[in-house]
């Protein structure tokens, strides 16, 4: 329309105009100012159609809509790129239990979650940090408000470092440089002034976008003396996730005591009834053993 208008108002639809120099070329009703806008637009340039310098309005029309095209063609293909990447989503897919438990594993105290990752398509160089964040005073009296500690955590691997395959127990040994070395069961309650975040990074397999889930669990949320039933089984060469048992606990024989207590006293160890960590063994044949064991989520979670 604002091409067309220009040549209306320059006269270069009127016929019998030959010495009049126009606007744009070629131009000669409304449906050759809408092919020329298009070639404009999309800058095809068939050459039949150009703008001249006779009108310094049309020069300005035909600046303005290169810029609008650019823009339009960034906010089309940003549209596109977000929808297709979907990082958020695909952080809802990471989760991670809903309480942290605290007992004893190989002879220690252990603050452990468990995290998984509900779609098939891997996270690719998974990371995970955990940090404790409370309210502490330096000896020279200054309050700290939200002081962050990091939290180490055992891998085999080395480093936070993880491959989620399947859902993972992360856990981390509370000794005498763990900032929980002094935390006792009684300061599990929601007035205890101290909150536990963990950060899970990676990239998406599928688009090479770095996503982030987090999580934290204040003190209220640590159940002590409690594990983390299994939920991995294995039946004829395949591994089954029971996603439906992710978050569930059972009790088990723990000291009510702090890890530096634990560590003063180990007959506190000793004396607790704990099972013997070994279970039965299961034999697998030679054929189930070549076959390569396979993930399957359990149709409970997907119902």
């Amino acid at each position: 329309m604002a091409w067309w208008l220009i040549a209306f108002a320059h006269g270069d639809l009127a016929p019998g105009e030959g010495g009049l120099v126009p606007c744009v070329t070629s131009i000669h009703s409304f449906s050759s100012a809408f092919l020329f806008s298009i070639e404009v637009q999309v800058t095809i340039g068939f050459g039949g159609r150009m703008v001249t310098e006779e009108c310094p309005l049309a020069i300005l029309i035909l600046i303005v809509q290169n810029i609008v095209g650019l823009m339009i063609n960034a906010i089309m293909l940003g549209c596109i790129f977000m929808k297709t990447a979907q990082a958020h989503r695909r952080a809802e897919t990471l989760i991670f239990s809903k309480h942290a438990v605290i007992a004893i594993r190989h002879g220690r105290l252990c603050f452990m979650l468990r995290v998984g990752d509900l779609r098939k398509s891997m996270i690719i160089s998974a990371t995970i940090r955990m940090q404790v964040v409370r309210k502490t005073t330096s000896p020279e009296g200054e309050v700290v408000p939200l002081h962050q500690v990091d939290i180490p955590m055992e891998n085999g691997v080395g480093g936070n470092s993880i491959f989620l395959v399947a859902p993972l127990i992360i856990y981390h040994v509370i000794d005498a440089n763990s900032p929980l070395y002094d935390l006792a069961p009684s300061d599990l309650h929601h007035h205890q002034d101290l909150e536990i975040v963990v950060i899970l990074e990676g990239v998406v397999e599928t688009t090479g976008i770095t996503t982030q889930a987090r999580t934290s669990y204040l003190a209220d949320e640590i159940l002590w003396g409690q594990r983390f039933v299994p939920i991995v089984a294995e039946e004829d060469g395949r591994y089954s996730v029971d996603y439906s048992k992710f978050g569930n606990t059972i009790k088990v024989p723990t000291p009510l005591c702090t890890a530096r207590q634990l560590d003063d006293d180990r007959s506190l160890l000793d004396a607790l009834p704990l099972a013997s960590a070994r279970g039965p063994l299961r034999k697998r044949s030679v054929a189930v053993a070549k076959a390569k064991p396979k993930f399957s989520i359990s149709p409970d979670v997907l119902s």
